[in-house]
């Protein structure tokens, strides 16, 4: 269920950020994918960081605070954008 809630979030979230910014902020072709595919992947370690630093202080780790969610989420923004940006 996690999983689905932060996919529908990235999408929102996603869409708002087009909604805000109708064009893309890289230029055409390869730079586009790239964004594609490093910038989840960044968003899940920083992640992966924010959980262990809130770990480390005893505080409650959150589902977010993982890799695999970040990176969802991030990825489902980042492809809202990669598709429906001008």
């Amino acid at each position: 269920m996690a999983v689905l809630g932060y996919l529908l979030l990235g999408g929102i979230v996603g869409a708002v950020s087009v909604w805000l910014m109708p064009h893309h902020l890289t230029r055409d072709g390869w730079p586009r994918l790239v964004n594609l595919v490093v910038t989840p992947v960044l968003a899940g370690f920083a992640m992966t960081l924010m959980g262990l630093w809130r770990a480390r202080r005893g505080d409650p780790v959150l589902r977010i605070d993982r890799f695999a969610c970040g990176y969802l989420f991030a990825l489902t923004v980042a492809v809202v954008r990669y598709n429906f940006a001008n």
